[in-house]
């Protein structure tokens, strides 16, 4: 089999599993006041849905790396979709809260591995300088699910069951699944050594008490001991688990990988690049239907331009990579970013939403024009078999990301409401309007504050690290920088 058609037989398995995984948590979330009905449950006890799939993805993310280096890459994805898709049938068939509970948390098993064995597969079948490429395609299901999401989940939970929110994975993990039987091949990678269980322990317990603690100190407070108490767990697991890691022959994350500057600063303009982006994915649903009393459907269509030209962007981008390079493309990207949440500041409560769907538009460019760079240049100069651990790593700042950029929009949103509504009348709807909108404005200034810090981090960027990424690996070098070492 040639080259050529393998890595696009292993983008394509990708692809499958990774619509199926995003899908599912987009999906979720229209369906919960179903659930709650459904199975009689109170909030406390249908939150475990989310964190109890949450936590499970916090431990197996970590140890991803040293699993598929262990058994296989092949072997470890496979597990990954039959789990995974198991799971979702378990969960479509769950006739109790904790059945449901429960077969959740084993989706989360299957989906902490999914990801980042799948995308450590996709970079190395693509050379250096075609991962741009792989970029192009993994923005397809980034894109496309989350706006599908909520759109298919109000449908199936209006004109079909709660049920086939889970049942729906099964043909797409049954199309995956065959698809890494028939054309994936397994791989040689490095001897990962004995299994690091503490480790293992410090890794999942540390990063799942930090997203549960960012969780619920945005639901609940800050002020909550449970939030602190949590937090500061993490806090300690985590400072455990550098020591251990940075001492230990056979690490269950190999700290060491972020000593590369571009690798260490690519997770940073991740955690940035996502932080902003889920922090406005956070906050438009909850504008659009609390103050302009926008339908979730209709909602779900103001926000797809957003998606379309995120899309489009990146199609353009991959192409453009090899010659431009990352740094001006991720400079480009923040200040588009920055320029788009001042924009935000001069929409109102009688804006046309043809006008905020076309902010939100803006958006997606510069979520398109950030994306395959972050990802292609983080990569740069990861050998071959330091993939999986690199990738393990990388997801697992995308989580920490994904939560902390909720929190703080959450966070910021709830203290601004809370100031506005006790200065103004509350008889008077006009000014609590006023009130909740200027608490909205505060918001998207966050996304401000991650742009501003991913323009500062990417000005660290040097293109001739990521020269092996370049359809012309000198040109960088022939810009007055100096030429990489070999790794």
């Amino acid at each position: 089999m040639r080259r050529l058609e393998y890595k696009w037989l292993v983008g394509i398995t990708f692809v499958l599993a990774l619509i199926m995984q995003i899908l599912d948590v987009t999906i979720l979330n229209v369906a919960l006041a179903t659930l709650g009905r459904e199975f009689q449950a109170e909030p406390a006890q249908l939150q475990w849905v989310l964190t109890g799939y949450m936590i499970s993805l916090a431990v197996f993310i970590p140890s991803s790396g040293w699993i598929a280096d262990r058994f296989g890459s092949k072997k470890t994805f496979q597990a990954a979709v039959i789990i995974f898709t198991l799971a979702s049938m378990l969960c479509g068939m769950a006739m109790s809260m904790e059945m449901l509970v429960g077969s959740r948390i084993l989706q989360g098993v299957g989906g902490g591995m999914l990801v980042p064995v799948g995308q450590a597969m996709m970079f190395r079948a693509f050379p250096a300088n075609e991962r741009a490429k792989a970029g192009a395609v993994l923005a397809i299901p980034i894109t496309v699910a989350p706006m599908l999401g909520p759109l298919l989940g109000g449908v199936l939970v209006e004109y079909a069951s709660w049920r086939w929110i889970f049942f729906i994975n099964l043909p797409v993990g049954a199309l995956a699944l065959l698809f890494t039987i028939l054309f994936l091949k397994e791989e040689s990678t490095r001897d990962p050594g004995r299994f690091d269980v503490p480790g293992f322990v410090l890794a999942g317990a540390g990063l799942a008490t930090l997203l549960v603690g960012l969780d619920q100190g945005a639901q609940i407070g800050w002020t909550s001991p449970a939030v602190w108490l949590s937090l500061a767990a993490s806090v300690l697991l985590i400072g455990g688990l550098v020591w251990r890691e940075l001492t230990v022959r056979s690490p269950m994350l190999d700290l060491r990988l972020l000593a590369d500057r571009l690798f260490g600063t690519g997770n940073l303009l991740l955690l940035c690049m996502t932080g902003a982006m889920f922090g406005v994915l956070f906050l438009v649903p909850l504008y659009l239907q609390t103050l302009r009393g926008v339908s979730p459907m209709f909602t779900g269509l103001t926000m797809m331009p957003q998606a379309i030209a995120m899309l489009a962007t990146t199609q353009v981008v991959s192409r453009a990579y090899g010659r431009i390079g990352p740094k001006r493309l991720v400079i480009a990207g923040f200040v588009v970013q920055l320029i788009i949440g001042g924009l935000l500041q001069l929409q109102n409560l009688s804006t046309p939403l043809w006008v905020f769907a076309l902010m939100l538009a803006t958006q997606g460019v510069a979520m398109g024009l950030l994306m395959t760079p972050v990802q292609t240049a983080t990569f740069a100069a990861i050998s071959g078999p330091a993939m999986g651990m690199a990738s393990s790593m990388f997801n697992v700042t995308r989580q920490v990301a994904t939560a902390l950029g909720t929190a703080v929009v959450a966070t910021v949103l709830t203290v601004l409401m809370q100031h506005g509504e006790s200065t103004v009348d509350p008889t008077v709807p006009a000014m609590v309007a006023d009130a909740q909108m200027s608490a909205f404005h505060g918001a998207f200034l966050v996304s401000v504050v991650f742009a501003v810090l991913g323009i500062v981090l990417a000005l660290r960027v040097r293109d001739a690290d990521a020269a092996a990424t370049l359809d012309r690996p000198k040109a960088a070098a022939r810009q007055g920088e100096p030429e990489p070492s070999e790794p």
